[in-house]
């Protein structure tokens, strides 16, 4: 029996090309948050019986996500590839609201701050229902985990 969970994250740093410090918290936040609870696990049994935990990278490579998968010894066991092309937009619609609610909350009524982050949220439970649909059949996550990962999807893209 093994524990299908991650127990360590890191962006390739070589990826993000410039992040704010608006986004460089939501960084801190989903990772801690990912890590506090998850749940994660790989649907190819490794060749030794090995399911978790596991540490993971993420990093993009010739625009498609490389997710590569450690033992906790950090000794590689995989590295599963998955198409962004069905990200591009819902990429693009949460950076677009995330600025909207940062210049909000500095500016703009509760009111107003409620309305952008029910946008916000609901965007960002789409994007995380499509990663747990593309990730079917490769990786079993839960909701709260493919939301978490979505953010951290979103830091690898910012271009500055």
């Amino acid at each position: 029996m093994g524990d299908p969970r991650i127990i360590a994250v890191d962006l390739d740093e070589h990826t993000i090309l410039w992040r704010s410090a608006d986004v460089e918290q939501e960084r801190r936040i989903a990772i801690f948050d990912l890590l506090e609870g998850n749940h994660f696990a790989p649907q190819r049994p490794a060749a030794d019986g090995y399911a978790g935990p596991y540490r993971i990278r993420l990093r993009v490579e010739e625009g498609r996500l490389a997710i590569d998968m450690f033992r906790d010894d950090s000794t590689h066991l995989e590295t599963l590839v998955l198409g962004l092309a069905r990200f591009r937009r819902p990429i693009k619609d949460y950076f677009a609201i995330c600025d909207s609610y940062y210049q909000a909350i500095r500016q703009a009524s509760p009111q107003q701050i409620e309305t952008i982050d029910m946008a916000r949220r609901a965007i960002h439970n789409d994007a995380a229902q499509l990663l747990v649909e593309r990730l079917e059949g490769k990786i079993t996550v839960d909701f709260d985990t493919a939301r978490r990962l979505f953010t951290l999807i979103c830091v690898l893209h910012i271009k500055g």
